[in-house]
């Protein structure tokens, strides 16, 4: 049995959506530990399950190392997508940072090293995906804590793009506090608005950490948090999911 059985999937009524949009969510999965302070990557994978998406860009993953368990293996085989590691902290000892799980392939990988000084090390995951004929290019990232950080980041992400020769949907967790922040104003000027919804900490959920951009606007359908009993448990960020929609069905 699948894990999308398990977790009361209707595989064909999900089949039958996906021909008419594409599901991309983000995750920040808290290194796989859950608020019972529990290890469980399982549960991750049951979440993503749920959610059963197209592709998940996910931020605190660990990817290995010595003594160090690769969490982005397990869900990779818990789940039968693709999986493309963005190891934001990468030494023989420990790997860890940002991740795609996606069931279409990966046609293109970059990276884009955003670190801030003697900060934590941030980084984006950039890659070039095959949505079933049309290329999307998807940009994971998790962006600072202070100010000054996201500002900086933000920045280097907006000169990667120049004007985007391909759809591109930005996502992750910005770790943006503020609604009317400076770091979001300056995405404005890039991307569609999307909904701000409330995604951390799932015990109460107060703050919109968790955002999803998508370029061009016209495209993006509405974006949901998806709070199941599990997700409640699985991680303190609630997963956001955008629905967007395919270019077939904008002619039919």
């Amino acid at each position: 049995m699948t894990l999308m059985h398990e977790a009361g999937i209707d595989i064909e009524t999900m089949s039958a959506t996906r021909v008419k949009e594409l599901r991309i969510a983000t995750y920040n999965v808290h290194g796989a530990v859950g608020i019972d302070g529990k290890f469980a990557p399982e549960r991750i994978a049951g979440v993503l399950a749920e959610m059963d998406a197209d592709i998940f860009a996910l931020q605190e993953v660990p990817l290995g190392g010595n003594g160090h368990p690769d969490v982005l293996d397990g869900l990779q085989r818990m789940t039968g997508l693709h999986a493309v590691a963005g190891p934001t902290l990468d030494t023989p000892e420990r790997r860890y940072g940002n991740a795609v799980l996606t069931r279409y392939p990966v046609r293109a990988v970059r990276t884009l090293d955003l670190s801030f000084r003697s900060r934590e090390p941030r980084g984006a995951l950039d890659a070039d995906i095959d949505c079933n004929g049309e290329l999307w290019r998807v940009v994971a990232t998790h962006l600072g804590l202070a100010s000054s950080e996201r500002r900086a980041q933000v920045e280097q992400v907006l000169q990667s793009f120049d004007t985007p020769a391909l759809p591109v949907i930005l996502l992750g967790d910005l770790n943006e506090w503020f609604v009317y922040g400076r770091t979001l104003r300056r995405l404005v000027t890039h991307f569609h608005r999307a909904r701000a919804l409330r995604t951390f900490p799932t015990r109460y959920p107060l703050f919109a950490l968790d955002r999803i951009w998508v370029h061009p606007g016209e495209r993006l359908m509405r974006v949901d948090v998806h709070r199941s009993r599990l997700a409640r448990v699985a991680s303190d960020h609630y997963p956001l999911i955008a629905h967007i929609a395919r270019r077939a069905s904008r002619h039919g």
